[in-house]
């Protein structure tokens, strides 16, 4: 879900330049997802297709990843004007030179969890086991995390790259735990499999921290202030919608997406929505105190080589008011 291909960032940043949409007279605002559509960005399709960007004074194209659209190259190199990113991806996307900002939250806790085999009670009885990773750092750490908080020994665990198959390395027994989403992977595999084990990482020592985040370059934000405020403002209605009416939104997501498997969508909806707004009901907000608790974490468990200053990081004045 957060290939970043971090390596080619340093040629884009070189090579970006005056071609990015500077705005004048240009309300159209392009919206890179994260991935592939599911139920978390319920409510940015809601807001397109209920004309609620227009509303607003812009006009929204929402795009899908591909090899070529990684979501942090298409924002340095000005081919998207806003993206949903993983909030760990934001953090080495900085550290790597990109002055990317976190704008709105779309989930106010991590996502992140070790799912594992039914007969796994704890995350501590993965020592001397093996759990499956993607590779990235960020799957390494949360494994890390959950297997000490459950007072386990994480050196203990083998771990296997098994890519972003984690369902189907669970499913065939080739791995005893594996790091994955718990409102995707979590989701379907406790459908196929009941009793099926999900351990949130936020259950076993990590912070609070909203896992996914819509971001945009400090230039973006300089050049088109307006633009962003309308394109969030028109989210916020979207997503406030969705979670007052998950049906409804299950429809006009599942008629943007063709081939959405409707039923496993009203699954993972039924499981993000909790979490899509903070302790008082609002959406989209940007805790200071839980941004510094996650910068932390990343650092402890390896993921960032320093925390970034989340002042810079992160800006909350666009979102709209209460």
């Amino acid at each position: 879900m957060r290939a970043l291909a971090l390596a080619l960032l340093a040629i884009v940043l070189a090579g970006c330049g005056s071609d990015a949409q500077d705005g004048a007279g240009d309300e159209r605002v392009t919206l890179l997802l994260d991935f592939t559509p599911n139920a978390v960005h319920a409510g940015i399709y809601v807001a397109a297709r209920r004309g609620y960007d227009r509303d607003a004074g812009v006009r929204l194209d929402v795009r899908e990843p591909g090899e070529s659209t990684v979501p942090v190259k298409a924002l340095v190199s000005g081919r998207a004007d806003l993206a949903v990113l993983d909030i760990h991806d934001l953090g080495l996307a900085r550290q790597e030179g990109a002055d990317l900002v976190g704008v709105m939250a779309l989930v106010q806790r991590p996502l992140a969890a070790v799912i594992a085999q039914p007969r796994i009670g704890s995350p501590r009885a993965l020592e001397g086991g093996r759990a499956g990773v993607t590779g990235l750092p960020s799957d390494v750490a949360v494994l890390r995390s959950v297997v000490r908080g459950a007072g386990g020994d994480p050196g203990r665990v083998r771990t296997i790259t098994v890519g972003f198959n984690a369902v189907g390395a669970l499913l065939t027994g080739r791995v005893d735990a594996a790091t994955a989403f718990w409102n995707v992977e979590g989701v379907e595999l406790q459908a196929r499999r009941p009793g099926t084990r999900v351990f949130k990482v936020d259950d076993f020592g990590a912070p609070r921290y909203p896992e996914l985040v819509v971001a945009a370059t400090r230039k973006t934000l300089r050049q088109r202030p307006a633009a962003v405020r309308a394109t969030l403002a028109a989210l916020a209605r979207g997503y406030d919608a969705a979670i007052a009416e998950p049906d409804a939104a299950l429809i006009d997501l599942g008629d943007a997406v063709p081939g959405l498997d409707r039923a496993r969508a009203d699954r993972q909806l039924d499981a993000v929505q909790p979490v899509m707004t903070g302790p008082d009901g609002r959406f989209g907000a940007l805790n200071p105190a839980a941004l510094r608790s996650w910068a932390a974490w990343d650092v402890r468990f390896g993921i960032l080589e320093r925390p970034p200053d989340v002042a810079r990081a992160f800006d909350s004045s666009f979102l709209p008011g209460p």
